[in-house]
């Protein structure tokens, strides 16, 4: 798929058009909608010796603003056929203003050897899209120019093509009003909110656009539009977690360095470790200052995966769309986003991937532990303390916030309120208080304390008064002894040795001044509601008294009670609960940072280098779902089950892997299996956009490391048609599933030679994965909400039939693939493609499903399925039947050719026992010139 945004040139004078006025060409009409035709050739003259040539048609369009043709599409090659009908049809795409007075081209050629890609021409035809336009039928029949310019080479027809409108036979009927099927994508730019934008989202640029006529199983005519588009995710994702790193990162430097003073073991460590994150900062301000230099493109091409300024990038990034009109049944459409494996390609795999490095790290840090003096904590406890830190930093603003509202209800003297922002404020303490409760909270604040100047532990202290014979016949080496000053190690080395992993208790931890700490917390929030509630109380009975006899007396209690004192009265004891939670806060970051101090210290290079990678791998995986997510919002919104189904539940991102088992690949699944696992710490939310301007409508990233939230924003009428759930703000979750099935040749040899446990591992445990998606939208979910389809099998019989294939030993087990992709499309769910670059292996699964589709949901006609697979895999391209010779041009064109989803099925059909033979004769050679 690199360079889809790329277009052919041939160079001509516009007024070799012999038969056309010479002053057309330039716009005067203002843009119009896409137009599409359909291309027939009739009577076709050539010098083969059967008289029966291989046919395909070039077209191009005459640029308004300069004398060349821009070349646009080509067909397919119809063999050995003189009346050639091409299913492939041709898109004007809208990048190139068309107007009435636009001049196209059509160049035929004799393909004489299509693997060498050599033809010759047979003849030329132009015509003005007014013409066609204005045609009875809208259908032209232009003869063709001969090379020598002389007698008719033949005939060309040229049919308008609308989606939403059918044909039977050779002609078309209008059954379905095509207004009722707008354009997939008319513009591929954008500068404000249209209709672009509802069917495939703002996000999205650049489309390339292909049509086919295919027949049905009753000998209708179904036309197929395939539609795919770039995505500006690609660049700004990456550019915005990049930021987020940085901000991250210095955050944790400043706390460090908040700590306080530390002993001069622990201040060594923690300079170095800051060091590290310096190094860490600067690294992504270079590589987000390069990534800002970069303009015109919105996608990294394959060739680029290894060049570090683009790691973050996901690799050929697009969004593939296939749009199906056909007789009897409702236009329907078929969305899939392509990308390369997310991977960290600029480091290498010699080590392997983040699924083995990370294992392999997680072993050995225990002994970097105790190397460093260090309290050994499990990625559990890591995860911990940063969910902890997070929490206290976000609770915080936010109970002053809630502090703030109730004050301001005291001050309007109204008790609903009051009650209303008491709840509100206790709920949020509460929490506030609970995290602070965590065991892990407790031990690290004795690790700190150990770790400051002059600490001696309790140990030492009997220790001097009545010395152990054990080290007074064997003392404790120098660096033990120094970590017993600076931290009581020696519970946590006695735990090593216990085989206990937990998290150390020492013998000398108090718990009484922390407990009390945090107790006052609870204790000032109950000095608050108990004055609430006095205050009510009191409210309450002077309403009493004032209907009663005693109203003269409720005028006096109502006298010296006013409405400000309510605000005055609780203003000092929100105050001191405010400033208590900030004391916590404080003594709680400080010692939690202690803990990541340890875990970093410990971590040294390895594990900075390994949060790198994984900042590198999530940083693409994040950008293709994005795109996936934003495509299918953008697809539903007029589905009310879909949109129900969002806020209850959430959507599953299926990825589909073609990677092999197999040398360098092996560490890139083992990169993309940690990266969609960890898209498992991403939520969305749909927000309403500012204005409907194009830089309003970009999503955002917001968030750290443990946790991100990505925001949609929608125009305002999309915005007010989703349920109340969704616009009051609820996280709408993805649960994402990596299947993977390798199918290229190093698939061979890993399932013959080696080993292929990962690849069953992954399937195995995202079968379960979704197994528990499906049942949790079953409980809460209606089966109506779920779209339905032709074939009708239902998605518990999908589900046996996958967990059957995932644990079959078989080769190459690509049903385990179509099963997959059958559930994901079933239950609503975002389907994504991928192998090492998102070219070939990508190109022949996402084709072969589009064709499989057509022939279950669509009943393509058997005879065309294979036509239609060749259609779709066409790698004959515009760029490369611009290099043919072409009399009226008298030049070779100057186009590049357009990689796309088109190539040929021999590249995957290599026979495993030639294979073998290979394997063996290598061998041989290499035995023989090594002995």
């Amino acid at each position: 798929m690199d360079g889809a945004q790329e277009t052919g040139y041939c160079v001509v004078d516009l007024k070799e058009l012999g038969e056309l006025p010479h002053d057309t060409g330039v716009a005067r009409f203002s843009k119009m909608a896409q137009v599409a035709f359909s291309l027939a050739c009739n009577d076709l003259l050539t010098s083969s010796p059967d008289g029966t040539p291989n046919t395909v048609v070039h077209v191009a369009v005459a640029d308004p603003h300069k004398d060349r043709l821009v070349s646009r599409a080509c067909t397919e090659i119809v063999q050995a056929n003189k009346d050639p009908h091409f299913l492939t049809g041709v898109t004007l795409s809208s990048d190139c203003p068309t107007t009435p007075e636009t001049l196209v081209k059509l160049t035929v050629y004799d393909v004489k050897d299509k693997s060498q890609e050599v033809g010759s021409f047979l003849g030329s035809a132009t015509f003005s899209v007014g013409d066609l336009l204005q045609a009875k039928d809208e259908r032209l029949s232009l003869s063709l120019r001969s090379p020598d310019g002389g007698c008719a080479a033949g005939t060309v027809v040229v049919s308008r093509l609308k989606m939403g409108e059918m044909e039977e036979a050779e002609h078309i009927i209008t059954d379905v009003p095509s207004q009722k099927c707008p354009i997939v994508c008319e513009s591929a730019s954008h500068s404000c909110v249209d209709r672009d934008h509802l069917l495939t989202g703002p996000v999205f640029t650049n489309p390339v656009c292909k049509v086919y006529r295919f027949q049905t199983a009753d000998s209708k005519w179904m036309l197929v539009r395939e539609q795919m588009e770039e995505c500006t995710l690609s660049f700004s994702i990456p550019k915005q977690l990049l930021s987020l790193y940085m901000q991250e990162d210095m955050s944790r430097v400043q706390d460090l360095k908040e700590l306080g003073e530390l002993s001069p073991h622990w201040d060594n460590l923690r300079k170095e470790v800051i060091t590290r994150y310096n190094g860490i900062i600067s690294s992504y301000q270079e590589t987000l200052a390069e990534m800002e230099k970069i303009t015109g493109i919105s996608f990294k091409q394959s060739c680029c995966k290894a060049q570090k300024s683009l790691e973050f990038l996901p690799i050929n990034l697009h969004t593939q769309r296939m749009r199906v009109t056909c007789p009897r049944k409702t236009d329907a459409s078929y969305d899939i986003v392509t990308a390369g494996a997310p991977a960290a390609h600029f480091q290498g795999f010699k080590g392997g991937g983040l699924q083995r490095l990370l294992s392999r790290y997680e072993a050995e840090k225990k002994s970097f532990s105790t190397a460093y003096q260090c309290i050994y904590y499990s990625p559990e406890h890591t995860a911990k303390a940063q969910e902890v830190l997070s929490s206290v930093s976000l609770l915080q603003p936010l109970i002053g916030t809630l502090a703030d509202q109730l004050l301001h209800a005291a001050h309007e003297h109204s008790p609903p309120s009051l009650r209303e922002a008491l709840k509100n404020l206790s709920d949020k303490t509460e929490q506030f208080v609970h995290t602070l409760k965590d065991e892990l909270v407790k031990c690290s604040l004795l690790a700190l304390h150990a770790a400051q100047p002059g600490y001696v532990s309790k140990n030492q202290k009997s220790g001097e008064r009545d010395p152990s014979p054990i080290r007074t016949a064997s003392p404790l080496p120098p660096a033990v002894d120094e970590a017993m000053l600076c931290n009581n190690v020696e519970g946590c080395t006695q735990g090593l040795r216990r085989g206990d992993h937990s998290i150390p208790h020492h013998k000398e931890y108090d718990e009484e001044e922390w407990d009390r700490i945090w107790a006052s917390v609870a204790k000032r929030l109950n000095c608050v509601i108990a004055m609430v509630d006095q205050l009510a109380d009191q409210d309450e009975r002077s309403k009493q008294e004032r209907s009663g006899e005693q109203q003269q007396l409720a005028d006096v209690i109502t006298s010296h009670n006013p409405a400000s004192d309510w605000r005055e009265q609780l203003c000092p004891l929100v105050a001191r609960l405010k400033e208590c939670v900030t004391q916590v806060v404080d003594k709680a970051k400080r010692a939690v940072t202690f803990v990541l101090l340890q875990e970093a210290a410990c971590s040294i290079p390895q594990g900075f280098l390994l949060q790198q990678r994984r900042d590198v791998v999530f940083s693409q995986a994040l950008a293709v779902l994005a795109c996936g997510f934003v495509m299918r919002v953008y697809a539903g919104m007029q589905d009310k089950g879909f949109l129900r189904q969002l806020h209850l539940v959430g959507l599953v991102a299926q990825f589909e892997s073609l990677l092999s088992t197999y040398s360098e690949e092996i560490g890139m699944l083992e990169d993309m299996e940690v990266g969609v696992a960890d898209l498992r710490r991403v939520v969305f939310k749909v927000t309403q956009a500012r204005t409907d301007h194009l830089s309003d409508l970009q999503p955002v990233v917001r968030g750290r490391r443990d946790h991100f939230t990505v925001e949609v924003p929608l125009p305002g009428p999309a915005f007010q048609n989703m349920p109340e759930e969704i616009k009051e703000g609820r996280p709408l979750r993805v649960f994402p599933v990596l299947f993977n099935v390798g199918i290229n040749e190093q698939q061979t040899i890993a399932e013959r030679f080696g080993d292929i446990s990962l690849q069953e591992r992954i399937n195995q445990m995202n079968f379960e994965t979704l197994q528990c998606y499906y049942k949790t939208l079953s409980e809460k979910v209606p089966r109506e909400c779920l779209p339905h389809f032709q074939t009708q099998t239902d998605v518990k019989e999908l589900l046996e039939t996958l967990g059957q294939n995932v644990v079959a030993k078989r080769r190459k087990n690509v049903e385990i693939l179509w099963s997959a992709a059958a559930v994901c499309r079933r239950l609503n769910g975002i389907r994504f493609t991928s192998c090492k670059s998102a070219k070939d292996r990508t190109s022949m699964s996402v084709t072969l499903e589009q064709c499989a589709l057509l022939r279950d949901e669509h009943q393509l006609s058997k005879d065309f399925f294979i036509r239609a697979l060749d259609c779709m895999r066409s790698r004959l391209s515009h760029g490369e039947l611009g290099r043919w010779e072409d009399p009226e041009v008298g030049e070779a064109a100057e186009s590049k050719p357009t990689s796309r989803h088109f190539y040929p099925i021999a590249l995957l059909l290599v026979s495993s026992h030639l294979l073998v033979v290979w394997l063996i004769l290598s061998l041989v050679f290499l035995l023989a010139k090594y002995q």
